[in-house]
């Protein structure tokens, strides 16, 4: 693959697409680049002060709706809003919290970047067209799917590797939902993603010492945001983008660089796994997937 770049995004007009979190950092930079490009863009997200201030600078492709990703009840509602969607960036996260839960109980991490997405996805898969991008993270290599305690109940919370297995939850899912879509004969498209080591506020949230040694890192080691979207937005719109696979940087040991195919851990392709935690993510979230 060459050097592919935002320029290298064909025109997209006519073309709907819902990013998450795109108030800020790599969805903020995700919506902005698609609808440059023509694209029609909802930034989906919980802040939605922020989210108008963008979708304002961004211009009349933009415009914001209400998600709140830790709360059920959020994810149906506005699910119920979307009349359809030819992409869906499930590019929404928080790092490395504190032990705090979800308004249905769940693990804050586990229950926003993967249970609150793969309701999302659940909800919206009959109104999308052609792709599911889902951003997951190199985080994901430290990462272990409890299926018997995946909200840290029974045993002691750990903020990273509880961030670890929500990334490789995200992985997984976007692996799985991509073999049931093709077992079903859909044309829709599951893509994983990640960013590699981009300079984003998603390092500043974790109330820790480590907020500002992280966001030190990002001004000596990190790639821009911009850098750090190329790899959803190349899922999400090159038509070399193939279903299964997953993409991010190809440098530095995938932290940085062009977007390329991306390795990774085979705890991510054990499939008995995926089906453990596809059945017990429909059971937690109470969203049922209907394969056409």
């Amino acid at each position: 693959m060459t050097k592919w770049t935002a320029r290298d995004i064909r025109p997209q007009d006519g073309r709907k697409f819902i990013v998450t979190g795109a108030n800020s950092g790599l969805g903020e930079v995700t919506a902005r680049a698609l609808a440059n490009a023509g694209a029609e863009v909802v930034l989906a997200c919980r802040n939605t002060d922020t989210a108008d201030a963008v979708a304002a600078s961004i211009g009349p492709n933009a415009t914001v709706a209400k998600l709140d990703l830790a709360d059920l009840a959020s994810v149906r509602s506005f699910a119920e809003s979307v009349d359809r969607a030819d992409v869906l960036i499930n590019n929404a996260g928080v790092m490395a919290l504190p032990q705090y839960k979800t308004a249905d109980g769940f693990e804050m991490q586990y229950g926003t970047n993967h249970l609150g997405h793969f309701a999302l996805t659940g909800l919206l898969l009959p109104k999308i067209a052609d792709r599911v991008v889902t951003v997951s993270s190199i985080a994901h290599r430290t990462g272990k799917i409890s299926i018997d305690d995946p909200n840290w109940e029974k045993r002691k919370y750990e903020r990273w590797p509880a961030y670890g297995q929500s990334k490789l939850a995200n992985l997984i899912f976007a692996r799985e939902l991509q073999r049931r879509l093709s077992r079903s004969g859909s044309k829709v498209a599951s893509i994983a993603v990640h960013p590699g080591v981009a300079a984003t506020n998603l390092q500043s949230h974790s109330e820790s010492f480590l907020d500002p040694l992280m966001q030190l890192n990002n001004k000596i080691m990190a790639q821009s945001a911009e850098m750090g979207a190329l790899p959803s937005l190349f899922a999400a719109t090159s038509p070399d983008a193939d279903g299964g696979e997953y993409y991010g940087p190809r440098s530095f040991l995938g932290t940085r660089g062009y977007p390329g195919k991306s390795g990774s851990i085979a705890r991510s392709k054990d499939t008995a796994v995926a089906a453990q935690l596809w059945e017990l993510s429909e059971r937690l979230t109470g969203v049922t997937y209907q394969f056409n």
